[in-house]
């Protein structure tokens, strides 16, 4: 009897801006909520165990705008409350712009499958405190490298960023980028980064900002020419300004 070829393996990605655990759901509450967005509360904490609930779907989780332990979050390192609450055994977090101690903003990793290795990246820009994280699974030529990035607002500092991404990516094959790149792939900066590795422009970039009315597509999960997304949604729940955006990738071998 002959055996059917084995299927390529698939991964369940999430990329998420928690915001620090707030929750914000319309435009006047960036003002009204300032005050209590800076100090810590049980809303906060129950916002996390909501989307700590949903973790144990995927693989490999990115987070921005986690705090790594400030007053606003209880002095608490969200991504590893979120790792060790939803049961997940591997996280790491790249604490990149620290307030006094007031709030310390940080990206985050929470995986399923252990690291070989993870990498902090300080990102290019005028104002420091923008940072990417890449972590490698595998140590062959299939192995794959997930990078969590929280870019600027600024076009000019996006473009930079992006092109330090470029450059580092260029030496993965099976690459994914995820995180809030706060810009839609037809950006010139997106553009370019897409010019200068093997990223590959979505084929159908979903609506993520802001969450209670979602107009624009920020966040992204993006992967290479070896890697095939087969599905890309966002969850219906908002746990915080932008919703997560999630997809399932499948490796397909190289040619």
């Amino acid at each position: 009897m002959t055996r059917a070829p084995a299927k390529p393996p698939r991964l369940r990605l999430l990329s998420c801006n928690i915001l620090a655990g707030a929750s914000v759901q319309r435009y006047r509450q960036y003002v009204t909520r300032s005050i209590n967005a800076m100090l810590p509360g049980r809303s906060k904490l129950d916002n996390l165990d909501r989307l700590a609930e949903l973790l144990p779907q995927f693989d490999v989780i990115g987070l921005q705008e986690a705090d790594a332990g400030s007053l606003r979050s209880g002095f608490l390192n969200q991504t590893r409350y979120l790792a060790e609450t939803s049961g997940m055994p591997y996280w790491s977090h790249q604490p990149n712009r620290p307030v006094a101690q007031l709030s310390h903003t940080a990206n985050g990793l929470i995986s399923r499958l252990e690291p070989q290795a993870v990498i902090d990246y300080p990102l290019p820009s005028r104002i420091p405190g923008r940072g990417a994280l890449l972590a490698r699974f595998g140590d062959d030529a299939n192995g794959l490298a997930v990078m969590v990035a929280h870019l600027s607002l600024s076009a000019q500092a996006r473009a930079r960023q992006l092109a330090f991404i470029a450059e580092v990516l260029q030496d993965h094959p099976h690459a994914v980028l995820m995180g809030d790149l706060n810009t839609d792939a037809q950006s010139p900066e997106m553009r370019h980064l897409f010019a200068h590795c093997s990223l590959q422009p979505p084929n159908q970039p979903v609506l993520t900002f802001p969450s209670w009315k979602p107009r624009r597509a920020l966040d992204h999960i993006l992967v290479s020419a070896p890697l095939h997304v087969e599905n890309v949604w966002t969850l219906p729940q908002a746990f915080s300004d932008h919703l997560a955006v999630a997809a399932e990738v499948q490796l397909r071998p190289s040619d």
